[in-house]
């Protein structure tokens, strides 16, 4: 049976208690799945991290239903968006300064999910390479920027 990412995401949200609504968006690599609420603060969470634990639960359970179900983007009012916006703005302020100053730049840690907007908002960048580092002592990981040789 082919999952169904808008009526699984229902169900959760239900049963956790959230009166919703979820609008299905087809995009290049995926679904977006976005979430109409009144209680859009609780859903998303401190920096988000409620709203990445609801789209981590969703999407293991596609997987669960099919093993080819397409990777799900979940957001709650227009955070994910505005933070995507946010992120892409501060990766090029810091691209700009590596080809002001010609140093290297480093990001603050980050999840995987923004480290990958990161690096796919400066891919196409000539003048900067991007490289995820760890950072010592955590099991997170930051983005060098450094100019392109």
């Amino acid at each position: 049976m082919p999952a169904q990412p808008k009526a699984t995401l229902e169900k959760v949200l239900q049963l956790l208690g959230f009166p919703a609504t979820v609008e299905e968006h087809v995009l290049e690599d995926g679904l977006l799945l976005e979430v109409k609420t009144e209680d859009s603060g609780r859903l998303i969470g401190r920096q988000g991290q409620t709203l990445s634990d609801l789209q981590y639960i969703t999407n293991r359970l596609l997987f669960q239903q099919d093993h080819n179900a397409p990777k799900v983007m979940v957001d709650v009012g227009g955070y994910r968006a505005a933070a995507r916006e946010a992120l892409v703005k501060k990766a090029k302020d810091a691209a700009e300064k590596v080809r002001r100053w010609g140093d290297v730049v480093e990001l603050e840690p980050l999840s995987a999910f923004d480290r990958r907007i990161v690096h796919q908002a400066l891919k196409d960048d000539p003048d900067i390479e991007t490289h995820s580092v760890e950072v010592e002592g955590t099991d997170k990981k930051a983005i060098l920027l450094r100019p392109k040789h």
